[in-house]
């Protein structure tokens, strides 16, 4: 698959063997009975390396599951509220958005306004307020409150918690081990 003249070969082991042609690289590679695989098409000439390219694919998937483990997913949730609700109710959501925030997701509190509530904007703030405040232990506001339409919404991130120095410990530790 390689349609150069010429490429740069680096042997199984990492020594490189220069440049050649593509056909001699090819015969070098079937003499050890690995395969001839480009690496880096882009430079001049093409880098290729002798390796079994079964294994190569197999490690590069390794890779990126692995990379993928480390990502941490954040979704946004959405709790909405009206200027008129309850105690018990605006308890029970609040509950719900701590919960959110200690799982690592972001939470968007929006009050929606309807008919003539849109005149008192000022009961959507200050139940917004009223949250912050609830949260300001646990939460970080990352937009402030906002009137969009007939909705006033803001965004609370979980806040940056170190990890405690006995967990610190142990990973470091967990890293000592398996140099």
């Amino acid at each position: 698959m390689i349609r150069v003249p010429q490429v740069r070969v680096i042997d199984a082991e990492g020594n490189q063997l220069g440049v050649m042609a593509t056909r001699d690289a090819l015969a070098a590679a079937e003499n050890v009975g690995l395969d001839l695989v480009e690496v880096a098409p882009t430079a001049n000439p093409p880098v290729c390396r002798i390796m079994d390219y079964g294994k190569f694919k197999y490690q590069s998937s390794k890779k990126a599951k692995e990379a993928k483990k480390k990502q941490s997913v954040i979704s946004i949730k959405e709790m909405k509220l009206r200027g008129k609700t309850g105690e018990h109710d605006f308890q029970f959501k609040l509950r719900n958005i701590k919960r959110f925030l200690n799982e690592g997701d972001k939470v968007k509190v929006t009050i929606i306004f309807r008919g003539r509530e849109i005149t008192h904007t000022e009961l959507g703030m200050g139940m917004l307020k009223r949250v912050a405040e609830e949260l300001r232990d646990t939460a970080v506001i990352e937009s402030a409150p906002r009137l969009e339409g007939r909705n006033m919404s803001m965004i609370l991130a979980p806040q940056k918690v170190e990890k405690p120095q006995k967990e610190a410990a142990q990973e470091a530790g967990a890293g000592t081990q398996e140099e």
